[in-house]
């Protein structure tokens, strides 16, 4: 009798211990944008340069799918594309505004994975306000 309660408390904490550490399991590959000295100010007909590093693990992640989608005042869509990191982790996205209206614009890059991390992928995005302005 004892040894059949023993085997069922053994057995249920095992139990409980894998639950706990099965959820992280899931969720292992998170990359983050991460952007580098961004300026906010544009006039119209200068060229928007951005650049940043992905960041995995505190460190440059080469190689990692980044979408850049640029949204005008009104909503629409500028920009929709998506590219990776160079070999050094580094990115930079850049948008002509020669034929664009003043106004507030928003920049959100999201961090994709690997094609064999998708299962465990984690989209982290960084956003920025980008304000366009009449020369």
């Amino acid at each position: 009798m004892m040894s059949s309660r023993t085997n069922l408390i053994i057995s249920t904490m095992m139990f409980l211990m894998l639950c706990a550490v099965t959820p992280r399991s899931f969720a292992t590959h998170i990359s983050q944008p991460v952007l580098i000295d961004p300026q906010h100010q544009y006039l119209i007909g200068q060229t928007i340069a951005l650049h940043g590093r992905v960041d995995y693990n505190d460190q440059p992640a080469p190689d990692v799918l980044l979408n850049f989608r640029l949204a005008r005042p009104d909503g629409s869509v500028a920009v929709d594309q998506s590219y990776p990191s160079d070999p050094q982790g580094n990115f930079e996205f850049k948008f002509e505004t020669r034929n664009e209206q003043s106004g507030t614009y928003q920049l959100t890059i999201t961090s994709h994975c690997l094609e064999s991390h998708r299962y465990a992928c984690t989209y982290k995005n960084v956003t920025l306000p980008i304000h366009l302005k009449n020369p």
